[in-house]
């Protein structure tokens, strides 16, 4: 598919072709959109992160990095791309964080629904066991002992089989915040199982993975911030 691209800091709206390329207002680096986070103004002149690039008006692209949107804030650079004087948040990387978290919960609140999950220990080793889980997931305040019994078993799991090698182990949240999510109690261990909300999940997780790593890379593990 031929790549587009636009180099002006300014895009037209949130509407774009796949494989459009956007430049980053801090390294200058055009990329694709999904290396990047995008940024509008609210009709009071408040900085706003559009993680999921629906909202209206013209918007600027940062690199998808908490590092880079402080630098974006440090350095004024919202005020000039956007030729105006801005509000921002005072902690703009920090809200922007806290909106990919909350998109990925909601994501995941999906998989619960779509019956593309397994919880409790028992039922995770059942699901590695059995050949269907696609993913980890424990709580990030969650028993050390367990965790690390049931990624050995993961391990052991991955190893016999490439399709799912690179599976991750995520370690993004909090128990309330999976209990949340999920509509359960005490969640701490949970089996991914395939399926479309999975992947949905998967990929938001990624971005917010990438989000928290300083050089906007995805590590298989990432403990909640």
């Amino acid at each position: 598919m031929l790549l587009t691209s636009e180099t002006t800091d300014l895009d037209r709206g949130p509407r774009a072709k796949p494989g459009t390329r956007r430049t980053c207002v801090v390294s200058r680096d055009v990329k694709s959109t999904d290396d990047l986070i995008r940024f509008v103004l609210s009709p009071a002149g408040e900085v706003v992160p559009d993680v999921r690039r629906r909202l209206p008006g013209r918007g600027l692209w940062v690199s998808l990095s908490r590092t880079m949107v402080a630098e974006a804030a440090k350095r004024g650079l919202f005020a000039k791309a956007f030729k105006r004087a801005v509000t921002l948040p005072p902690d703009l990387a920090a809200q922007t964080d806290a909106l990919l978290a909350r998109s990925a919960l909601d994501a995941l609140a999906m998989v619960g629904k779509a019956g593309e999950i397994a919880c409790g220990f028992g039922k995770v080793e059942d699901a590695i066991a059995a050949g269907e889980a696609v993913a980890l997931v424990h709580a990030s305040d969650g028993a050390e002992d367990g965790i690390r019994k049931l990624d050995g078993k993961w391990a052991s799991a991955t190893a016999k089989n490439p399709q799912i090698a690179d599976s991750p182990t995520i370690q993004a949240f909090k128990t309330d915040e999976l209990d949340l999510a999920l509509g359960r109690s005490n969640v701490v261990h949970a089996a991914l199982l395939s399926g479309p909300a999975t992947r949905t999940f998967l990929s938001r997780w990624q971005t917010l993975d990438r989000f928290r790593n300083p050089d906007g890379t995805t590590d298989s593990k990432t403990d909640s911030n």
